[in-house]
């Protein structure tokens, strides 16, 4: 079987980055994630065109914007974008790049690879196999013959669009394989002669720079060689500044315009981007600095990605981490300024603190200024502000969290619930005492304790943990412990509109994504359908439902706990009847989640076209609100109904017999 390059199309999978939703925006997408001189998309790109790919269709997920802006794609060959609004999975983007009377070989790859893809290679193991569709896999560690870990590479035939779904998402492992293998095609997998330097986040992103580095920058790079040791190689622009007395080891590559200056040593592999600056006397090893970064003296990195920007001072040391922008700078700048200061002037710092602290207690209600009313909305005003203008960028992460993610969307809710809580209760609240405590000074350095933390570790969590736990010191210290008390509930309420960490999220995913689907088959199977599962697909005679990781009940389980959460919040109960309501959400979610996918499948099997499953998979969700709010109500009257004594009164007549004497 011979193939026509001309016909043959490259579908590139650059969408869905899991690096960039917890770097908040810090970053490019990974697609746009340096190699050397130039970006991952671009080299993946220009292979290709050197090759004869003529025809070539990006799939981006909310990230096109960002890629269209940064690449010129004029220098490369005919490009087309397919920016999905629905995740479509990576064999739903196969059938959304296919023409519809596609008749060429269909060549898929992951956008975050470095490898220099070898056309005729991959072409050649496809030919051999005879296949209809070929899995390219990375060769085997320890000279194993058991492939493992596949290279983000797929060769496919035209009739695998005849077994991908016209709608919803499918996935290629999940969902394409096995329904090839039912109808008897060939599926064959092949293993690559190198690996392809794929990866998800960025520990594997600078093993992927090492796989570059040492398989693919001789045929690659542009750059002249300065130093070469066997396999080991230096490259370093002309114009890039090298002191005499810099030492490297291993493969490393220096950038146009950067310095490294006197006596610092560089292990390999590394790759220094452009005008970034390295001072004196530090150590980089294996390590990947991009543009614009600014390294100071004395400084130690091991094993760190820095992005653009990114700033450490002199004396330093980062090690296994990923550093954005300014995050080096927040460090050494306020931690090390700041905890300087104190150790220096403990004394001189607490009393400017008691003294200030004493000022603003006289313009607080119940103080001699008390008739200065307006003090205490001007101090409240301000301190507003400057908690917004210091959390912007916080609050503004989890804006886009909230807007982009179905599974925390409800967490816009919670502010303003959480004000209409406490205007409900204004009454109640004002008759408590306000007495500003110094505590509160110890519990707001905690909180951006935490806050710097999730700064200088990535962990954009701890960042927005901060939110909440500096207004709730906020309150103690201006307000005092008894204020504090009355309005907890409602400050904890708070907590639930805070996104769920990346490692919570993504453990908790597949359990519940397998429970949504057994929970679904185990209902339909009692209605008396007939029911084939495999993995996360279920089949219904002829009909296929697919159970992606976004049904997977987690949106209505955050959405049922703020729902929750407001209903015992505004009842009048026992505190146990509350937390009964309160434990309760999560079952509740699970059974509305397993009626919404019961719903669904029974109504594909009889309603047919794209209308109807967009319908169900947008509204679906919301549709079990009501439904969720009837089972909490139908909670409420059983709780009272075991729990409240009988109001009705028994008329008891009381008499007295009296005796008659004549």
């Amino acid at each position: 079987m011979s193939y026509n390059k001309e016909n043959i199309k490259a579908v590139i999978l650059a969408g869905g980055s899991s690096v960039r939703s917890y770097l908040a925006g810090q970053c490019p997408p990974t697609p746009l994630w340096p190699i050397a001189e130039k970006t991952v998309l671009e080299n993946l790109l220009g292979h290709l065109s050197k090759q004869g790919i003529k025809r070539t269709v990006i799939c981006s997920n909310g990230d096109g914007a960002a890629i269209l802006e940064s690449i010129n794609f004029s220098n490369y060959m005919n490009i087309e974008f397919v920016n999905e609004s629905l995740p479509l999975g990576p064999a739903g983007c196969i059938r959304a790049a296919a023409d519809e009377d596609n008749d060429g070989l269909l060549l898929v790859f992951s956008a975050n690879m470095t490898c220099s893809v070898d056309i005729d290679m991959i072409i050649d193991a496809h030919r051999s196999g005879q296949a209809d569709m070929t899995v390219m896999f990375n060769p085997a560690y320890n000279d194993s013959n058991v492939m493992v870990e596949t290279a983000g590479i797929y060769v496919c035939e035209p009739n695998v669009l005849d077994h991908i779904p016209k709608e919803g998402y499918f996935d290629i492992k999940e969902g394409l394989i096995p329904e090839m293998t039912r109808a008897g095609k060939v599926v064959h997998a092949a293993s690559m002669p190198k690996p392809a330097g794929n990866f998800r986040n960025w520990q594997e992103y600078l093993f992927a720079i090492e796989v570059y580095l040492e398989n693919y920058a001789e045929t690659d790079m542009q750059l002249p060689i300065v130093k070469q040791d066997n396999t080991k190689s230096v490259w370093a622009d002309s114009k890039a500044q090298i002191h005499p007395s810099v030492q490297f080891y291993g493969s490393v590559v220096v950038m146009e315009g950067s310095c490294i200056s006197k006596d610092t040593i560089v292990f390999g592999p590394t790759v220094i981007g452009r005008n970034v600056n390295v001072g004196e006397s530090s150590v980089v090893v294996n390590s990947v600095l991009w543009d614009n970064v600014q390294i100071g003296s004395n400084c130690e990195i091991q094993h760190c990605v820095f992005s653009n920007n990114a700033l450490l001072r002199s004396d330093n040391v980062a090690e296994d981490k990923f550093i954005a922008h300014n995050s080096g700078k927040i460090l050494t700048g306020l931690i090390g300024r700041g905890l300087a200061a104190v150790k220096k002037n403990t004394n001189k710092l607490k009393s400017t603190l008691l003294s200030y602290f004493d000022k603003m207690i006289d313009f607080l209600p119940g103080s001699k200024s008390a008739e200065r009313k307006i003090a205490p909305y001007l101090i409240g005003g301000l301190l507003f502000i400057i908690f917004f203008w210091s959390y912007w960028p916080g609050i503004v992460d989890m804006w886009t969290i909230w807007q982009r993610s179905d599974e925390y969307s409800s967490g816009l809710l919670v502010p303003f619930l959480a004000v209409y809580i406490l205007w409900s209760r204004r009454h109640a609240i004002a008759k408590t005492p306000v007495k500003p405590s110094m505590w509160g000074l110890f519990a707001f350095a905690g909180a951006q304790a935490i806050r710097f933390f999730g700064l200088f570790f990535m962990y954009s969590s701890a960042e927005r943990l901060s939110i909440v736990l500096s207004i709730i010191a906020l309150v103690l210290l201006f307000c005092g412990w008894k204020f504090l008390w009355k309005v907890s509930t409602i400050l904890l309420f708070l907590f639930l509109m805070l996104p769920w960490p990346n490692r919570v999220q993504a453990a908790l995913a597949l359990p519940l994504q397998n429970w949504a689907t057994s929970s679904a088959v185990f209902c339909l199977e009692i209605v008396g359908y007939d029911i084939v599962q495999e993995g996360n697909v279920i089949h219904i005679g002829q009909t296929t439902v697919a159970v992606a990781e976004a049904c997977n009940g987690l949106r209505m389980i955050t959405a049922f706990f703020v729902i929750s959460g407001m209903v015992v919040l505004l009842v009048n109960r026992r505190w146990w009847e509350k937390l009964i309501i309160l434990l309760s959400c999560l079952p509740v979610a699970l059974l509305c989640n397993t009626v919404r996918l019961v719903i669904t499948s029974i109504a594909f099997t009889i309603l047919k076209g794209e209308y109807w499953e967009r319908m169900f998979h947008d509204f679906g969700g919301y549709a079990m609100m009501p439904l969720a709010l009837g089972l909490m109500m139908v909670e409420l009257f059983i709780l009272r109904r075991l729990t409240t004594p009988p109001t009705e009164k028994e008329i008891i007549v009381i008499t007295q017999k009296t005796s008659v004497h004549d």
